[in-house]
C-alpha cells in the first residue's frame, strides 16, 4: 500500500477532532470580550456562537460579565458603531519587548441599518443602547447579538430632549413641538412601556428652551436647560431646582456621571462636581492626557467606575481624523480631591474628515 493510501486511511479512522459547542462556549465566555472581534474573523461559526443568546447565559452564570466600550460615529452617509477590542498581536519581537503593553482599537460593528442618533438620546441600560429621537421612535443595539429591534415610541413627539437612566429606567425630558411646553415622560425598561412624568414647570426654565442636557447624579434624573439645573424626586414626584454651582456643564457634550460625581471637560481642562462640595473642582493627576484645543470633540463616559475619554485629532494634511481613547482610574483623596490615573492611552481608529464622535457609551455583557 502506498503511503499517501496510508494516510487517507489513517485520516478516515481518526478524523479531525472538533470541540463540541458546550465545552467551546464555556471556554469563550470565560475571555473577556476584547478578544471577541478578533474570534469572530476565525470562521462563520465562530461569528454564529458569538452570537448566540446561550454564550452570554453562560458569561453571566459564570461570573465573566464585564463593562464593554461603544462608540457612535456620524458622517453624511449616516451612523457607524464601532466597540472597543484588542488589537491582535503581530510582530512576536515586538510582543517579546513588551510583554506587558496591550494596544486597543475601535472595531465596526457588524450591524445593518443604524437609525441616525444624536447625543442627547443615546442611553445604554444593562447590555442594550437605547436610541431615542425626536420623531418618537425608539430603537435598540442589543450588543450581545449586534441587532436593531424597536422598542415602544415616545407617547408624543418632543424637540430637543434628553434622556438620562436611573435604576433601568429612562427619564426623558423635552419640548412638545406644537406647544412648545416642557414634558417628561418614563420609560420602564423592565416592562417595556411608557409612564408619565410631571412636566419641569415653566417657572423653572425659559419657555421653548431648545438647548437640553440630562445626567443621573445622586441617584436622581438632572435636567440642565440654559444654565438653570432641575432634579426630580420620585418619591414626591416633583421637580426641584438643584444646586446653584452645578449648571456650569449644560452647554458642553463633554460630561458623565461616575459613581455620584459629575465629570467634565472645559476650556480643555477635566473638573468633577458633587452635591456635598457644590463646587467644580480640577481633576488631579492625569499624566499623560493632552491639554484639548477649541474645536476637538472629547467625549466621556463611566466604564465600570473608571472613565473612558474618547476624543479627535483632524489630520488636515492627510484628510483623516484620528479617534484617540483613554481609560482613567479615579481615586477619591478626602473630600476634596479626585486623583485620575491614565491606564492607556491609544489612537484606535482613523477614519476620513467628515466623521464625528456623537458618543461613548458602556453596556454590561
Amino acid at each position: 500500500m502506498s503511503s499517501s493510501s496510508e494516510e487517507k486511511k489513517l485520516k478516515q479512522q481518526n478524523p479531525t477532532p472538533t470541540l463540541p459547542d458546550e465545552i467551546l462556549r464555556s471556554c469563550i465566555a470565560k475571555l473577556s470580550k476584547l478578544y471577541y472581534p478578533t474570534l469572530s474573523l476565525v470562521s462563520k461559526s465562530f461569528r454564529s456562537l458569538l452570537a448566540s443568546p446561550e454564550l452570554y447565559i453562560a458569561r453571566s452564570l459564570s461570573g465573566h460579565t464585564e463593562s464593554c466600550l461603544y462608540v457612535c460615529l456620524e458622517s453624511s452617509s449616516g451612523s457607524r458603531w464601532f466597540t472597543l477590542c484588542l488589537k491582535p498581536d503581530k510582530n512576536k519581537d515586538d510582543v517579546s519587548k513588551n510583554k506587558n503593553k496591550k494596544s486597543y482599537v475601535l472595531s465596526k460593528v457588524p450591524t445593518l441599518h443604524s437609525p441616525p442618533a444624536v447625543f442627547s438620546g443615546l442611553v445604554s441600560v444593562g447590555s442594550d443602547i437605547y436610541n431615542i429621537r425626536s420623531s418618537s421612535n425608539v430603537s435598540v443595539l442589543d450588543c450581545r447579538s449586534h441587532t436593531w429591534r424597536k422598542a415602544p415610541s415616545l407617547p408624543l413627539q418632543l424637540m430637543a430632549l434628553s434622556a438620562c437612566v436611573v435604576d433601568e429606567k429612562i427619564y426623558v425630558a423635552g419640548i412638545h413641538g406644537e406647544s412648545l411646553k416642557n414634558s417628561s415622560k418614563v420609560l420602564d425598561t423592565r416592562k417595556s412601556s411608557w409612564n408619565h412624568v410631571v412636566s419641569i414647570p415653566c417657572r423653572m426654565t425659559r419657555r421653548g428652551v431648545l438647548n437640553m442636557v440630562s445626567v443621573c447624579v445622586d441617584g436622581k434624573p438632572h435636567v440642565a436647560t440654559d444654565g438653570r439645573v432641575v432634579c426630580y424626586d420620585s418619591e414626591g414626584g416633583k421637580w426641584d431646582v438643584g444646586k446653584t454651582k452645578m449648571g456650569s456643564f449644560w452647554f458642553s457634550d463633554s460630561y458623565c456621571g461616575v459613581e455620584n460625581v459629575l465629570y467634565s471637560v472645559y476650556n480643555g481642562k477635566f473638573r468633577w462636581y458633587d452635591g456635598e462640595v457644590n463646587v467644580w473642582r480640577g481633576v488631579e493627576g492625569l499624566v499623560g492626557m493632552p491639554k484639548f484645543l477649541p474645536g476637538v470633540s472629547v467625549r466621556l463616559c463611566d466604564y465600570g467606575g473608571k472613565m473612558i475619554v474618547v476624543w479627535d485629532e483632524n489630520m488636515l494634511s492627510s484628510g483623516e481624523n484620528k479617534i484617540w481613547c483613554a481609560e482613567i482610574e479615579l481615586e477619591r483623596r478626602g473630600g476634596s480631591e479626585i486623583w485620575g490615573e491614565v491606564e492607556w492611552i491609544d489612537h484606535v481608529l482613523t477614519v476620513p474628515i467628515g466623521y464625528y464622535i456623537v458618543k461613548a457609551l458602556s453596556v454590561t455583557v
